[in-house]
């Protein structure tokens, strides 16, 4: 398992479809315990009070989160994920990034992140922060007002009380906490 800092990638431009968040994503490499498999990956993270959420092989669907938090841990295989615009919306114009993870890494979207998977070959454990509500899947095709009232909604999902990697004290809480006082935001 590594103990270095998570990359931090900053999605912070809103789009008609998509609000993203004051919070950047965080990718932990080379993170999850050896032998991995689902149930390694599971209990590693629920130790830190995240809490098993289900098994994907893929997610086709560009989607975020208005209500919760979300960590993917990647068990096996590879992942690209397609990040912060929807699919109506250009690279050029409304930016977004790719991320590319293998077995053993996880990443944290903040509330709002969109996330589309574009590869099948992995089987992914999602997990949620203990005492978040059961997760919405928004799906990049509401008016831009329900897409705003979503953004507003989502400014009193709190910072978790814990990184999923590293426990109380990881890196998470400082990050997330430093970037909603940057924006002036009460996440």
């Amino acid at each position: 398992m590594s103990s270095s800092m998570p990359e931090i990638y900053r999605l912070e431009k809103a789009t008609r479809y998509v609000p993203n968040s004051c919070l950047p994503v965080l990718v932990y490499r080379s993170c999850l315990p050896s032998p991995l498999d689902e149930a390694s990956a599971t209990k590693a993270v629920e130790e830190n009070q995240w809490l098993y959420g289900g098994v994907f092989e893929s997610y086709f669907a560009h989607h975020f989160h208005s209500v919760t938090h979300e960590c993917y841990a990647v068990v096996s295989g590879k992942s690209r994920l397609l990040l912060g615009r929807g699919p109506q919306e250009s690279q050029e114009e409304h930016g977004g990034l790719e991320v590319e993870l293998e077995a053993g890494d996880a990443i944290v979207l903040p509330v709002l992140s969109l996330i589309f998977d574009s590869v099948v070959n992995q089987d992914l454990t999602s997990l949620y922060p203990a005492g978040a509500p059961r997760y919405d899947n928004n799906f990049c095709k509401a008016s831009e007002e329900e897409t705003k009232e979503k953004a507003r909604a989502a400014k009193g999902v709190p910072v978790p009380a814990s990184d999923p990697i590293f426990g109380a004290d990881g890196p998470l809480i400082k990050i997330w906490q430093n970037a909603a006082n940057e924006a002036g935001s009460n996440f």
